[in-house]
C-alpha cells in the first residue's frame, strides 16, 4: 500500500512539475513565453504604472521580459518580471504609443529599472487587479 501511495504521489509531482504535457494545471504556476500577447500587455501595464508613479522627466517602456508565469485561479493571474528602459520621450510630450519611443543611448541618461508585477485578470467581469507591483534600479537588483 505504501509503495502504491508513493508511486501515485511521485506521478502527481511529476505531472504538476511538467504541467501535464505543457498545459497549465489549474492552481499551479506555469511558465509562459515572454512573447505571449497577454504577458506583453502586463509588461506594458507595468511601464505605465511606473511612469505614473515616478518623478522622472522621461518615460520608460518595457524591454526584456525576464520571467513570466501564469496561474489559472478564477481567472488568470500573471506574474511578470520585466526590465523597463528609459526612453528619449518626455512625459510632457505625451506620445500616443509608448512603444514608439526610442531608448536612451548608452550614457548618463541610460537607465534600466527592474519590475515585478502580479495581475489578476478575470475576463468575464472585465476586471484586472494589480496585486503586487514593485521596481528597483537594475544596479540595485544586481547587488541586492
Amino acid at each position: 500500500m505504501a509503495q502504491k501511495t508513493l508511486l501515485i504521489s511521485a506521478f502527481l509531482v511529476l505531472c504538476v512539475s511538467t504541467a501535464c504535457g505543457g498545459r497549465c494545471v489549474p492552481g499551479a504556476l506555469c511558465n509562459v513565453s515572454a512573447d505571449d500577447p497577454q504577458v506583453l500587455k502586463v509588461a506594458l501595464s507595468a511601464a505605465e504604472a511606473f511612469n505614473n508613479q515616478s518623478n522622472d522627466s522621461f518615460l520608460f517602456r518595457p524591454g526584456s521580459v525576464r520571467r513570466a508565469q501564469k496561474q489559472v485561479v478564477k481567472g488568470v493571474r500573471f506574474l511578470v518580471d520585466v526590465d523597463l528602459f528609459r526612453t528619449v520621450c518626455r512625459k510632457r510630450d505625451k506620445p500616443k504609443n509608448l512603444l514608439d519611443c526610442a531608448l536612451q543611448p548608452p550614457g548618463p541618461l541610460h537607465q534600466v529599472i527592474r519590475c515585478h508585477i502580479e495581475v489578476w485578470d478575470v475576463p468575464w467581469t472585465h476586471r484586472k487587479v494589480v496585486q503586487k507591483f514593485y521596481c528597483k534600479s537594475a544596479n540595485q537588483a544586481q547587488t541586492g
